[in-house]
């Protein structure tokens, strides 16, 4: 068991519960707030959303846990907000629900929608509804619900609350289960964007046989680590550290290609560095945002070590394939290729044109990682 302290509906509440415990059974069964309801237990349906720190989270698949220190908003917590009340009205005269079972969510997340997006169009408002599932109305009411409330706009209340920073050298479970410095916390040097990104949170380290020196000039070069990781195209790098492109990979039948932009920072006085963006899969409607926080550290010599830690968060029809144990399965087939490749651009070889990530062989070899780190305990 382990005690996590965090606010919920503007109150402090502190619980003993056990690591694995997630926040909508966190809710649910130690505050009897019940009014948030567990549907798929994937994070697909959406219908556990509440708000984090301001922003919609999927419950069902968020450790309470990782979310000590937030302030959790659940549909109790809207009695008296003047904007739920005008979306509960425009719900009630729309005819935007009828069983009710997503109702929670749905509110949820128009509430963000409407504070978030106060100019948002209907084709924005169904894009960001991509993720709520509803089995009754059709999504027509639910809709012009949320566009009604848009029209007596603006009701943009600013920037979502940021999650307060973890205290230094703190420690927080990832999806695997195993104990990760937290993002703000590895990248003490500079403060960084990455501390905004919140999500499952991904830690791994690679060899490289190079001086520490070496791995750094390389990893400075942005279009060379482009080239390096399978499925990545770049197509803009600004002087700011700005970059734009896109990223492919396949799972099985499901293929995605997230096109977006990003912005990275280095520090070369720690060699530690950042990259964070965010990208849309227009074929499947899904969106990723994440951050990647990387550290490069002399293991010899001649030989480093690059230690990366990925906090991601998926929405829309993909997130099912986002959870903890397949994207670690991926991200090491990934990273497998990747250390070979930043090695051959560490020493100056040609780098050989690597193809996306895809078909049945990625999920299989994903597998494969996944029984071999069950059976065998955490990697590295």
């Amino acid at each position: 068991m382990m005690t996590v302290s965090l606010t919920v509906n503007g109150r402090a509440v502190s619980k003993a519960v056990e690591p694995r415990t997630h926040l909508a059974d966190f809710v649910r069964e130690q505050l009897d707030l019940t009014g948030t309801h567990i549907g798929c237990e994937h994070g697909v349906c959406g219908a556990c959303t509440m708000l984090v720190d301001g922003r919609p989270v999927r419950s069902c698949i968020s450790y309470a846990a990782a979310c000590a220190g937030s302030d959790v908003r659940t549909v109790e917590a809207f009695d008296n907000d003047p904007v739920m009340v005008q979306l509960r009205d425009a719900f009630h005269r729309r005819h935007a629900l009828q069983c009710g079972y997503c109702t929670p969510g749905m509110l949820a997340t128009a509430y963000d929608i409407v504070t978030r997006l106060p100019g948002a169009d209907e084709a924005r408002v169904r894009e960001e509804l991509a993720g709520n599932l509803c089995r009754c109305t059709g999504y027509v009411g639910i809709v012009a619900a949320i566009l009604d409330v848009l029209a007596h706009g603006p009701h943009a209340s600013g920037l979502p609350h940021l999650r307060p920073d973890v205290p230094e050298g703190a420690a927080l479970p990832d999806g695997a289960g195993r104990a990760v410095v937290p993002p703000a916390a590895l990248a003490a040097a500079p403060a960084v964007l990455a501390a905004n990104v919140h999500g499952v949170t991904l830690s791994r380290s690679i060899d490289v046989p190079v001086p520490v020196d070496t791995l750094w000039l390389t990893l400075k070069r942005i279009d060379v680590i482009a080239r390096c990781l399978p499925g990545a195209n770049l197509e803009v790098v600004n002087d700011d550290g700005s970059i734009a492109g896109a990223f492919a990979v396949a799972i099985g039948p499901m293929q995605a290609r997230f096109g977006g932009r990003a912005q990275v920072r280095y520090d070369d006085a720690s060699h530690r560095g950042e990259v964070v963006g965010g990208g849309r899969d227009a074929a499947s409607r899904s969106q990723a945002e994440g951050a990647i926080i990387f550290c490069a550290e002399p293991e010899s010599a001649d030989a480093s070590r690059l230690t990366l830690t990925l906090t991601y968060r998926l929405g829309g029809p993909l997130a099912q394939f986002g959870r903890p144990a397949i994207v670690a399965g991926v991200v090491d087939v990934l990273l497998a290729q990747f250390a070979a490749n930043l090695f051959a651009a560490s020493r100056g070889e040609a780098i050989s044109a690597q193809r996306p990530l895809g078909g049945f062989g990625v999920a299989l070899a994903a597998l494969r990682g996944m029984l071999r780190r069950h059976y065998s305990g955490p990697s590295r």
